[in-house]
């Protein structure tokens, strides 16, 4: 039986791009509108993996997702790291001076503002989805409409790229989680982890915690606070942290364990360092 796997938007999105990226393309891929949407059919069995986007190299991280991980508390068990490029699709047999307006996701269309500055004269139209827009071209047969979108909606609905790479930076990456409602089975080689947690307001409370693993050589490769709903001045703490030797992650993790409070281990995997 195929994997199922939720992802937040319609097919060829990049979403789905990054789950055939870690799962390979023989997989069932369950479109959603909303992240939350994901989480709810997960929960409800009709998915086995959900594949959400956590941050973004120019965008920064994608807060209210934070908020999705602590409410549905579903174990991540790997992530992707995701190059984005974006190319102009239209049309087989289009040429440039017949476009008139330009659809796709507004980051992707911000992303591209360089390649636009050469073409005034086109009307930019924002949507919800960048592979939607490339899905609505091939529907209803426009001549006059380009969209900005991966080369996977160009395959996957027979579009041609008029031109490639029109994004302003080449280094733009996107990082995803793979989440799952059962932990990590496969945690012999993780190398990374996901934690969250609260401190005491003592002054130097998250500092004592954050240096338990710098002491145990554990490198803490992201850090992210959301305040506590309801309480003010109190933050819940979302750490990634990598290590080569797992005696001195274990080491760090129950020393941390003494300094802080509502400690979750979100998930143990091995880290995608490819972008």
């Amino acid at each position: 039986m195929k994997k199922r796997v939720a992802i937040q938007g319609i097919k060829a999105s990049f979403h789905e791009e990054a789950a055939f990226k870690f799962f390979g393309e023989d997989i069932e891929t369950i479109e959603c509108s909303s992240f939350k949407q994901t989480c709810e059919v997960l929960k409800n069995g009709e998915a086995d993996f959900v594949v959400m986007a956590i941050e973004n190299s120019i965008a920064g991280s994608l807060l209210p997702n934070y908020t999705l991980l602590r409410d549905y508390r579903f174990a991540i068990i790997g992530e992707v790291y995701l190059r984005i490029q974006l190319h102009l699709l239209a049309l087989p047999g289009v040429k440039m001076e017949q476009i008139k307006t330009v659809e796709s996701h507004p980051i992707a269309i911000r992303q591209c503002i360089d390649f636009f500055d050469e073409y005034p004269q086109w009307v930019v139209k924002e949507s919800t989805d960048t592979a939607a827009c490339a899905k609505r071209i091939r529907d209803e047969r426009l001549t006059d409409t380009v969209a900005i979108a991966n080369s996977l909606a160009a395959r996957t609905y027979e579009l041609e790229i008029l031109e490639p790479r029109i994004e302003s930076n080449k280094k733009n990456y996107t990082r995803f989680l793979i989440l799952s409602d059962h932990a990590n089975t496969n945690i012999d080689k993780a190398n990374k982890a996901s934690i969250s947690f609260q401190t005491t307001n003592e002054v130097g409370s998250l500092a004592k915690v954050l240096n338990i693993f710098a002491e145990n050589h554990v490198n803490l490769s992201k850090i992210q606070s959301m305040p506590v709903l309801g309480r003010r001045n109190e933050y819940n703490f979302y750490v990634d942290i990598e290590w080569n030797d797992v005696s001195n992650y274990q080491k760090a993790l129950s020393a941390a364990l003494r300094h802080t409070v509502n400690f979750t281990l979100m998930g143990e995997y091995m880290k995608n360092a490819e972008v």
